[in-house]
C-alpha cells in the first residue's frame, strides 16, 4: 500500500519494481488526499487508487484514511511523497508497518523543508533516510540510509532531485528486504534481519 500526494516519482518507482516477477511484494492500491500525479502512475499500470480529501476534522480524516487503506489490507504501509502527518488512528491501526522516505539524514532536517534547510545549513553531506512512522514528524526509528554530496553550485532543485535519484533505489531495496526478511524493532532500533 501507498500513500501519496506529490509527483509520484517514489511511487513509481515501487510501481516499476513490481512489474518484476523477480519482486517479493505487490502495490495493493495507492492512497492519496488530493488528485497528484502519483495516482495517475497507479492508475496507468491499473492498480487500485482513492482519495480521501483532507477535511476540517484532522481525526475524522484520520479514521476515514486507516478506514480506506484497513480495506486494502496491506502488510506494510509505505509514505512515498505523502506530506501529512498521520494521527493516532491510523497508527494505532498500522503501527511498526508504516515507512516513510525523508530526504535527509535524520535526525537531521526534519520535516517538509529538508532539503533547503540542508543548504541553508551549508552542510557537505546529506542524503535520503527509509524510517519507520512514529507519532514525531520524523522521529520513527531509521531503517536504511543513502549519502548525497552537496555540491557548491547546488540549489534546492538540483539537490533535491538527486536525493530523490538515491531515494527511489533505497526505497525499492528496503521495501524488497522487508518482504522477504520484515523488521526487527528494539526501543529507538529497527533492523531488518
Amino acid at each position: 500500500m501507498i500513500l501519496a500526494s506529490g509527483t509520484g516519482s517514489l511511487a513509481s518507482a515501487l510501481l516499476d519494481a513490481v512489474e518484476d516477477d523477480e519482486y517479493p511484494a505487490t502495490v495493493a492500491a495507492v492512497v492519496s488526499d488530493r488528485e497528484c500525479p502519483a495516482l495517475k502512475a497507479a492508475e496507468r499500470r491499473g492498480v487500485p487508487t482513492t482519495v480521501v480529501p483532507m477535511t476540517d476534522d484532522r481525526a475524522e480524516w484520520d479514521r476515514a484514511l486507516a478506514d480506506t487503506v484497513a480495506g486494502h489490507h496491506p502488510d506494510l504501509v509505505v509514505s512515498a511523497g505523502f506530506m501529512k502527518i498521520l494521527g493516532a488512528d491510523f497508527l494505532a491501526r498500522f503501527g511498526g508497518r508504516i515507512i516513510n522516505a525523508h530526504p535527509a539524514l535524520l535526525p537531521s532536517f526534519p520535516g517538509a523543508h529538508a532539503v533547503p534547510a540542508a543548504l541553508a545549513h551549508g552542510v557537505k553531506v546529506t542524503g535520503s533516510t527509509i524510517h519507520l512512522v512514529d507519532e514525531g514528524v520524523d522521529t520513527g526509528p531509521i531503517l536504511a540510509q543513502a549519502p548525497v554530496a552537496v555540491n557548491p553550485a547546488d540549489d534546492e532543485i538540483t539537490l533535491h532531485e538527486r536525493i530523490k535519484m538515491v531515494e527511489r533505489v533505497l526505497l525499492v531495496a528496503v521495501v524488497r528486504s522487508i518482504a522477504v526478511k520484515g523488521v526487527v524493532i528494539e526501543g529507538r532500533k529497527a533492523y531488518i534481519p
